[in-house]
C-alpha cells in the first residue's frame, strides 16, 4: 500500500497551484461573488492549460488521466479559492456520462469543446417535487418517429443558465414498475425551441457557479441524442454519482484546507493581549483538530478515487468520502471563523466566503442524509 503521489501527480498539483495563485485573486473572487457571475476568462484559461477534462481520452481533448488526477486538480482549485474553484472545476459537469456511456459521435461532438473551453455542460436530475429522490420523475420524453418530445422541469441545476447543452434524466416508459426502470438520459441543446433556463439567485454560497431552473416545453430532439440504451438512464446516473461524489469530496477537502491555511497564517501573525493568537493552547488544539479532520477526509477521498481508477468502484466508499468531507469542510471553516474572531465575520477576509461556500458540499450530489442511506443499505445487504 503506497500513500505517496507519483511525480507526475505532484507536477499536476504544482501546475494547478501556480495557475490558481496567478489567476484566483481575492479582488476577482470578491467581485464575481458579489455579482454572482461565472469566471469565463479564468475557466477558458484553465481549459487551455488542460486542467478541465484531464480524465477524458486524448482523442476527445483530455489527457487520459484518472479520477484521482482530476480530484487533485479540484482540490487545489478550491484550496486557493472555494468559489472560483467550484465554478471552474464544474464547467464540464455531468459530461462524464457521455464519456462513460455515450457513442463515439457524442463523445467527439460534446467532450472536445468542453476540454477546449468552448462549451459548458449541465446535468438535469433534480425536480421541484422530488429533490434527491430520482426514482420518480415528472419530466417525460415521448418517442415519436425519429425524435423525442420532452416536457418537464428540473431545478437547482448547476450551470443551468450558461450551459450549451443539458444531460436530462427523463421518464421514457411511464408504465415501468418500479418507475426508475423506465428512465433514460437524453442530450438537449440549450438553443432548442422550448428550452428555458431561469436563474436562481441570492444563494448563500458558490455564487460564481450559476444555478437555475430549467424547463422543457415540447422540446424535440433526435433519437441519436439518447445516451446509451433506452430505459437505462437511472443506472447510468447512479454510476455517474459514484464518480461525481469523489469530485465533490475533493472540492470539500480543498475548501477545508484553504480555510485552514488562512487560519494558520492568522494564528501565526495576529497578536492579542501581547501574544500571538497561535500561542494560546485553545487555538493550538483547534488547529490540531482541523488538521486531523482534513487529513482523514483527504485519505478517504483519495482511496475512493484510487478504487474507482482501478475499476473497483465502491458506492459505500464514495458516499463516505462525500458525506465526511462535506461535514468537515463546514466544521473546519467554522473553526477558521472562530480563530479570526470578529474579523472572520467580515467579507474582506476569505474565510467568510469559504464558510458560506462550504455548506453546499453537504447538499448537492445528494445530501448528507442520502449518503448515509446509501452506506447503510450496503452495510445491511439491501443494495448490491
Amino acid at each position: 500500500m503506497d500513500f505517496e503521489l507519483t511525480d507526475e501527480q505532484r507536477d499536476i498539483q504544482k501546475a494547478v497551484r501556480d495557475f490558481a495563485k496567478g489567476e484566483f485573486t481575492r479582488e476577482i473572487a470578491q467581485e464575481l461573488d458579489q455579482k454572482e457571475e461565472f469566471p469565463r476568462d479564468i475557466s477558458r484559461k484553465a481549459c487551455e492549460l488542460g486542467f478541465v477534462g484531464v480524465h477524458f481520452d486524448e482523442k476527445y481533448g483530455g489527457q487520459g488521466l484518472g479520477i484521482l488526477d482530476n480530484a487533485l486538480i479540484m482540490e487545489e482549485f478550491c484550496r486557493n479559492d472555494s468559489g472560483l474553484g467550484v465554478a471552474v472545476s464544474l464547467s464540464g459537469f455531468a459530461s462524464e456520462i457521455i464519456l462513460r456511456c455515450g457513442t463515439e459521435e457524442q463523445k467527439d461532438r460534446y467532450l472536445k469543446p468542453i476540454a477546449q473551453g468552448k462549451t459548458i455542460s449541465a446535468g438535469c436530475f433534480t425536480e421541484p417535487d422530488h429533490g434527491s429522490d430520482i426514482t420518480r420523475l415528472e419530466t417525460h420524453a415521448f418517442k415519436s418517429d425519429e425524435e423525442y418530445i420532452i416536457n418537464g422541469t428540473k431545478t437547482l441545476i448547476t450551470n443551468g443558465t450558461i450551459a450549451s447543452f443539458y444531460i436530462v434524466l427523463c421518464q421514457t416508459n411511464p408504465e415501468a414498475i418500479p418507475s426508475h426502470r423506465g428512465q433514460s438520459l437524453i442530450i438537449v441543446e440549450k438553443d432548442r425551441e422550448g428550452v428555458d433556463a431561469t436563474k436562481i439567485g441570492n444563494k448563500m454560497g458558490i455564487r460564481m457557479s450559476p444555478t437555475a431552473e430549467v424547463s422543457f416545453s415540447n422540446v424535440r430532439v433526435p433519437l441519436k441524442n439518447l445516451i446509451g440504451k433506452e430505459n437505462k438512464g437511472f443506472y447510468y446516473t447512479l454510476e455517474f454519482f459514484n464518480e461525481s461524489r469523489i469530485s465533490i469530496a475533493a472540492q470539500a477537502v480543498g475548501t477545508a484546507q484553504g480555510a485552514f491555511d488562512r487560519a494558520l497564517n492568522y494564528a501565526r501573525e495576529r497578536k492579542q493581549f501581547g501574544r500571538r493568537v497561535g500561542d494560546f493552547q485553545i487555538i493550538q488544539h483547534k488547529l490540531a483538530d482541523m488538521a486531523i479532520k482534513i487529513e482523514t477526509a483527504r485519505l478517504l477521498t483519495y482511496k475512493a478515487a484510487c478504487k474507482f481508477d482501478s475499476g473497483k468502484i465502491d458506492p459505500a466508499l464514495t458516499s463516505m468520502a462525500k458525506a465526511y468531507s462535506g461535514r468537515i469542510a463546514v466544521e473546519v471553516c467554522d473553526e477558521a471563523i472562530q480563530i479570526y474572531g470578529g474579523w472572520g465575520f467580515i467579507g474582506e477576509y476569505d474565510v467568510e466566503r469559504f464558510y458560506r461556500d462550504s455548506k453546499i458540499f453537504e447538499l448537492y450530489e445528494g445530501t448528507r442524509e442520502i449518503q448515509k442511506n446509501t452506506i447503510a443499505s450496503i452495510l445491511l445487504g439491501k443494495r448490491a
